[in-house]
């Protein structure tokens, strides 16, 4: 008989984040262009990606509530599906109505996914940080595949098959995985608050703001993989198959994120840690745009996945120390709201700027606008650190 504990027993979980992941890293290079290539200007593209994450923002804390309810591994199964619904949605589609349409089964998906498995995460046998850590880069592993594969699908089988393939692995494959698997004892809330009463009740704290503050930083890069660094690579002379591959060292640096960061992110007090990773993080959005050539980009994107995967980890882990595990779930979906607002703010402000002033100059500007936002982190520290302990 598999113990629950052994890596054997875990196996089918950090397998279906792998897959489902595989096809998210492949949405988020074929989505943007393909709107590209149908000849939708920036800001079409951008309100195609920011505009139905208003219905994500609102998924995502139902999401939160109802993992604590009904358990993360349900919820991960729904994820699944909606996720397999859109790309079959997205090879259909020509029109940008169906696009929008394809777009908010593919925000579902998202914003009922991360609650579900980072509260499985944090629910691991061992140690937190490191399940956490691990969980992170499997996931980032995933989309590394999953770029890198966008790419070659679009050279040579063209965007609905690729499309397809990302219905086929994100349901069929993910959601195979996720089935079989043995998830922790779920013990639903003896009394259930209403939702908006639980969100009000976690709105006091001020630590709950800072996790969404370090969250939204977080979300910055993973936004800008799937909206305007494809763009940005196309524009600057790189083929489709190129840009898959240099986005996937995002997720590569996030990879490492996951696998080194566990062993020092463990005081969610220490205010060096987000505010230094937020800094790297505005630092490189600029200097990508400023390169030309191959080798600076790389390293640019490999390190924005580093500094956004710290963060990630960090207020995953200051979710789960400030929360029971009646609201674990509740917790890690507001704090993970940053990853929501970034996805809503980032494409329609990138895309304006796009518009008005072209794609360099444009993520030249929004990295100063990034970089005055992570010196703000110092501040907001304070205020939810008041004392050495999280408020």
């Amino acid at each position: 008989m598999t113990h629950p504990a052994s890596p054997r027993a875990l196996a089918p979980f950090f397998a279906s984040t792998f897959f489902w992941n595989l096809a998210l890293g492949m949405a988020q290079v074929l989505i943007p262009l393909y709107a590209y290539h149908l000849g939708f200007s920036g800001v079409a593209i951008g309100s195609l990606l920011s505009a139905p994450v208003v219905a994500q923002l609102g998924f995502n804390l139902v999401g939160g509530v109802w993992t604590d309810r009904v358990g993360g591994k349900r919820l991960a199964l729904v994820s699944a599906a909606m996720l397999a619904v859109g790309g079959l949605v997205y090879a259909a589609a020509a029109s940008y109505a169906v696009l929008v349409l394809a777009q908010l089964c593919i925000v579902v998906a998202r914003s009922i996914y991360w609650p579900a498995t980072w509260s499985i995460g944090s629910l691991l046998p061992g140690d937190r940080s490191a399940q956490l850590g691990r969980l992170n880069s499997i996931t980032s592993a995933g989309q590394i595949v999953g770029a890198a594969a966008a790419g070659l699908a679009i050279v040579h089988l063209g965007y609905r098959a690729g499309f397809t393939a990302v219905a086929l692995i994100g349901g069929a494959v993910a959601g195979g995985l996720m089935a079989a698997f043995a998830a922790p004892a779920h013990r639903a809330p003896a009394t259930a608050l209403p939702i908006l009463a639980t969100y009000r009740q976690l709105a006091r704290r001020p630590s709950i703001w800072f996790g969404l503050a370090t969250g939204y930083m977080a979300g910055l890069p993973f936004t800008l993989s799937f909206s305007f660094y494809p763009i940005l690579l196309v524009e600057q002379g790189f083929t489709s198959d190129e840009a898959g591959w240099l986005i996937a060292l995002r997720a590569l640096g996030a990879v490492g994120a996951g696998v080194t960061a566990a062993r020092f992110v463990r005081k969610v007090t220490a205010r060096g840690i987000p505010v230094g990773a937020g800094v790297a993080t505005a630092l490189t959005i600029v200097l990508i745009a400023v390169f030309t050539h191959a080798a600076p980009i790389s390293a640019c994107l490999f390190l924005v996945g580093l500094a956004s995967g710290v963060l990630t980890l960090y207020f995953q882990l200051l979710a789960s120390e400030v929360s029971t595990l009646e609201t674990r779930g509740a917790t890690l979906a507001i704090a993970g709201m940053g990853w929501g607002l970034s996805h809503l703010t980032t494409p329609m402000i990138m895309g304006a700027l796009t518009d008005a002033l072209g794609i360099f100059a444009a993520f030249r500007l929004f990295g100063a606008g990034t970089l005055l936002l992570a010196l703000g982190l110092g501040p907001l520290h304070g205020w939810a650190f008041r004392g050495g302990r999280p408020r």
